[in-house]
């Protein structure tokens, strides 16, 4: 299916009430008025395609090599660095002049992690920016959003066997000359978890910008402070124009990294004992680059968060915590290109999969990037059990903290709500019913709810101001229910006890309250006693990725992220230093990022794939009563979890690592295909070509399992003695998986490859199955090395397109079945374009010629395009909107932009409807003309395509070819159709054939 190109993101023009037409048309489709564009200016984000300092390796005439050594930092402030940083400004300014862009549109230079810049530009500039000299990608900036007490004990870090003592001799050594670098809300540098320790200032060049903010001081432990404001287009007018923190997102997931160890801890005057984050001797750069909003959450622009990601590079940090939203779908956003070139320097990032596990569901992890780790939220084993007892005597169990309440009478909040008040308000309780409206307008009734315990759902609003709003009533206790079972369980701190039940036990206390006469309720005080974990949180955003098909299998590890104690704002009424215990996969990062922390101490010349592989490979899928890990569904699979729940102890002794560079990684976004999407295509053409399952990864996951895959692996030596390993493996269910070699022997740092072979035998179609493969040790010092495997089984493997020419021909297409049988094929046209030519005279915008395009129903497959031959301008450029008649709107829906005037939008299952045509005349040469082609494919074999032969016996995993023939085609004419391949009579795939003159 042809996407949207990431240098053009999708926007609404409003249509102009009196227009005229753009150029006289000669095509079978509908005129169109030229569009009233919008003129308004917005931020942009702009690549270019040299390398940035932290990955530069030299080929600049008098400018050595930048990029660190392993093992070592970015220099920006060396000399060398600087001589290359004036190139790089002085290419920039070249690309906006070149595209006729004021130079003082540039808003903010990148030069380390990513070579680019921000620029306030219209849509048209934005467009012709992208196609200046240099320049390989041009995002419109986005609004991205913030997606432990005994967590250290939990994951085995405190005591004499613990982490801390056992590789650091104690926890003041944990993370000892370590920089985190935390990109979030700030931090309150008034919380002890951040308080001095003595430490000596890091190796870098950190910055303190507290200038608005005297009482902000940077320390041993702070070492930096930055802040990403309004000149970045964030709203900032709810927050401290700082680096301090009013939100208490940032102040937590840098507490959980990097806080103190032994700080006393209490939440709402409950007396949590000391805490500590992973690496509680590491130092904290912060970079404030998301901010509080009106609603108490927060956010902050694209561009803001990749000029922190540049500045921390820049800085020297060793690890980035990213607890913020990401694509579900791209690697080659801004953000995630940037920290391409963190990994590349050295630099381990750890990021959150998503909290959209309840909601979006299937696919919507976050972060797909091989050079990135992604982090799923699972609990932790602090108990916090309450029980329900209602006044039928049934019993059912949740979560909560704090005292006991009742027996009193049971209500439900939708029934005893304010009048006016609307139901959602009501069900789920919200302190304020009405935020359009000045002052506080609460939803329960008081003369209802005094002294009763009310049902509220879950849902809209923070859970702790549902127990506040029915405590503001006067109510006594609060029973939350959530609204599924997919939904996580959260023992928070309320304002009153309160019990926090699954969806299905809400909805049967709710029967209950509904049936008696006079239902009461009595909710037990919490029990200490610590309680069977992990189990992924319902929130957990899991795969497949969409990134890569499935080829990569995201999330990468699972660590705690549900009710985690930590640092949070100072409060804002005494200033006095606060914690709080929240969940999310923004909790569950930061432990990542603090265990990186710790093992780059440990071992400072490994990469952060060798520290990410580690990792991965020590992980464990069993709970604490060595059972599967659980979610809502039932047994949790790789596609919750990644490799597991983080072990840390294990982690250090790995004995192999799976390895990657930054070649691989170029290799692997080519071999998904959005490399290319942003410029990348001269990089393709230099890397080596792979299927993107051989990325040297410590997973194995192959989505689109056509009867047999041989996928290949190399591992890395990290002990300092000779190693053998033989293999053992869990072959996915209904399949084989062979191992070649399976035994190895490496002496210390040598590297060995092996293959595995995945045969489907009756695996179903279209399912995902799971299984592993572990390299057992002969030493039992060091641990088995243990790779998932997650396969999607498919049907057939067929190109996506063929291209023929002539009035008759042939042309082979081979493909790969998925099962043994039948293979058979119909065909969909060859159909003849219709079109004709514009005249696409230059002018402001984008819009140089336009018509309508209307898409019939049973359309499977339309294509608008242009040739350069056909085109007397040398480069023209082409849009793709979807037409609003009621809104009178369009929107993209697909562009082209190459650097001639050969372009191609193509877009499969469109609903049908008028589409709207838009060529741009980049290279301004007047009075030009273009003749436009366009193609509604449906089902209709118009007799001219055949395929020989028409049905084969296959076997499966073996490629099969066939060839499809054509004839007695107009020569004046281009063709498009499409031979569709069936097993019985369901289409299994297909390939497009398209025939040139």
């Amino acid at each position: 299916m042809g996407q949207t190109s990431p240098r053009r993101g999708v926007r609404t023009i409003a249509l102009a009430a009196a227009v005229t037409v753009a150029s006289p048309l000669a095509l079978s489709a509908t005129a169109a008025p030229q569009l009233q564009e919008d003129q308004s200016r917005k931020t942009y984000i702009v690549q270019l395609a040299a390398d940035p300092i932290a990955t530069y390796e030299g080929g600049t005439a008098g400018i050595a090599a930048t990029k660190p050594a392993p093992g070592q930092k970015v220099k920006a402030g060396s000399a060398n660095a600087k001589k290359y940083e004036a190139h790089l400004r002085n290419e920039q300014a070249k690309a906006l002049k070149s595209a006729g862009v004021k130079a003082d549109r540039k808003t903010h230079e990148f030069t380390v992690a990513l070579n680019g810049f921000t620029a306030d530009l219209t849509a048209a500039e934005a467009a012709h920016l992208a196609k200046a000299k240099g320049v390989v990608n041009v995002w419109e900036d986005e609004t991205r959003h913030a997606d432990t007490v005994t967590t250290p004990d939990y994951l085995g870090m405190t005591g004499k066997t613990g982490v801390w003592q056992q590789q650091f001799g104690g926890d003041e050594n944990a993370g000892k000359g370590i920089v985190v670098g935390v990109i979030d809300t700030g931090i309150d540098p008034g919380n002890p978890s951040f308080a001095s320790i003595g430490a000596p200032a890091p190796e870098g060049a950190f910055e303190c910008e507290t200038e608005n903010d005297p009482a902000f001081t940077c320390s041993d432990k702070i070492v930096g402070a930055r802040w990403y404001g309004a000149e970045f287009g964030n709203n900032v007018n709810f927050d401290f124009k700082s680096p301090r923190d009013t939100n208490g997102h940032g102040s937590h997931t840098a507490g959980t990294a990097a806080g103190n160890h032994g700080v006393p801890m209490s939440i709402q005057g409950y007396d949590l004992g000391e805490g500590s984050g992973m690496a509680p001797a590491a130092q904290v750069a912060v970079y404030k680059a998301l901010w509080q909003t009106a609603a108490g959450t927060g956010s902050g622009q694209t561009s803001g968060l990749v000029a922190a990601i540049d500045d921390a590079v820049a800085d020297g940090v060793d690890v980035i915590n990213y607890s913020v939203s990401g694509s579900s779908t791209y690697v080659v956003t801004a953000d995630e290109l940037a920290f391409f070139g963190a990994a590349e320097a050295g630099v381990f990032v750890a990021t959150s999969a998503g909290n959209s596990g309840d909601t979006v569901g299937v696919s919507s992890v976050a972060h797909n990037s091989p050079w990135t780790m992604t982090v799923a939220a699972s609990t932790h084993n602090r108990g916090a059990v309450k029980t329900v007892t209602l006044g039928d005597g049934s019993v059912y169990e949740g979560v909560g903290i704090g005292d006991a309440v009742g027996p009193a009478p049971l209500v439900l909040a939708k029934d005893v709500a304010l009048p006016g008040v609307s139901e959602t308000a009501a069900r789920e309780c919200w302190l304020d019913a009405n935020t359009a409206t000045a002052g506080q307008q609460p939803s329960l009734d008081p003369a209802q709810v005094a002294g009763k315990i009310v049902i509220c759902d879950r849902g809209t609003v923070d859970r702790v101001h549902k127990s506040a709003a029915v405590k503001l009533a006067g109510g006594i206790g609060m029973i939350q229910t959530n609204v599924n079972d997919a939904q996580s369980l959260n023992a928070d701190f309320h304002t009153l006890p309160s019990i926090h039940v699954n969806g299905t036990d809400g909805a049967a206390i709710k029967v209950y309250e509904a049936s008696a006469a006079a239902p009461t309720a009595t909710i037990s005080a919490m029990s200490t006693d610590p309680v069977n974990a992990p189990v992924m949180a319902g929130f957990s955003s899991y795969g497949p990725a969409l990134a890569g098909g499935g080829d990569l299998l995201k999330p990468d590890i699972t660590a705690p992220g549900v009710d985690v104690a930590a640092a949070y704002h100072q409060d804002r009424t005494t200033g006095e230093p606060t914690f709080n215990s929240i969940s999310g996969t923004s909790m569950s990062a930061p432990h990542i990022a603090g265990l990186g922390a710790l093992l780059k101490d440990k071992y400072p010349t490994w990469s952060p794939m060798a520290i990410k592989s580690a990792m991965m490979t020590t992980a464990r899928q069993t709970d604490d009563e060595g059972q599967p890990i659980q979610w809502s569904q039932g047994d949790a699979t790789p596609l919750n979890y990644g490799a597991g729940e983080v072990q840390p102890g294990r982690s250090y002794n790995p004995g192999l690592v799976y390895d990657s560079t930054s070649t691989d990684w170029y290799a692997y976004a080519c071999a998904i295909g959005q490399l290319q999407l942003v410029g990348g295509a001269g990089i393709c053409g230099q890397v080596p070509e792979i299927d993107p399952s051989d990325l040297n990864y410590p997973s194995i996951a192959v989505g689109d399992l056509a009867g047999k895959q041989i996928i290949t692996r190399t591992v890395t030596n990290v002990t300092k003695q000779a190693m053998q390993y033989r293999a053992q493996v869990e072959a996915p269910a209904g399949t084989t998986v062979t191992v070649s070699p399976s035994k190895m022997t490496l002496t210390p740092g040598a590297k060995a490859t092996y293959k595995v072979t995945i045969t489907r035998t009756t695996a179903p179609i279209g399912e995902y199955t799971f299984g592993a493969l572990t390299w057992a040790p002969n030493s039992p010092k060091f641990n088995a090395v243990r790779s998932p495997i997650a396969i999607r089984p498919v049907a057939l493997a067929a190109p996506g397109e063929v291209v023929g020419s002539g009035t008759a021909g042939t042309t082979e297409i081979s493909v790969i079945p998925g099962f043994a049988g039948t293979l058979g094929t119909e065909v969909d046209g060859l159909l003849a374009s219709s079109g004709g030519t514009v005249t696409v005279n230059p002018r402001a915008g984008l819009q140089d010629a336009a018509f309508f395009h209307e898409v019939p129903a049973g359309t499977k497959v339309v294509r608008v395009a242009t040739f350069s031959d056909e085109v007397t301008a040398s480069d023209i450029d082409l849009n793709f909107y979807r037409y609003d008649a009621a809104a009178n709107t369009i929107s993209l829906v697909a562009s082209s932009g190459n650097g001639d005037s050969t372009e191609e939008v193509t877009v499969r299952d469109l609903a049908p409807g008028r589409y709207y045509v838009a060529l741009d005349n980049y290279s301004g040469e007047p009075g030009a003309t273009a003749r436009v082609h366009l193609w509604n494919l449906g089902d209709k074999a118009e007799g001219n395509l055949t395929v020989s032969p028409a049905s084969v016996a296959v076997t499966q995993g073996t490629a099969t070819t066939v060839t499809a023939a054509w004839n007695g085609l107009d020569a004046t004419k281009r063709y498009l159709g499409q031979v569709n391949f069936l097993e019985g009579s369901t289409v299994a795939g297909s390939t497009l054939v398209t025939v040139n003159p």
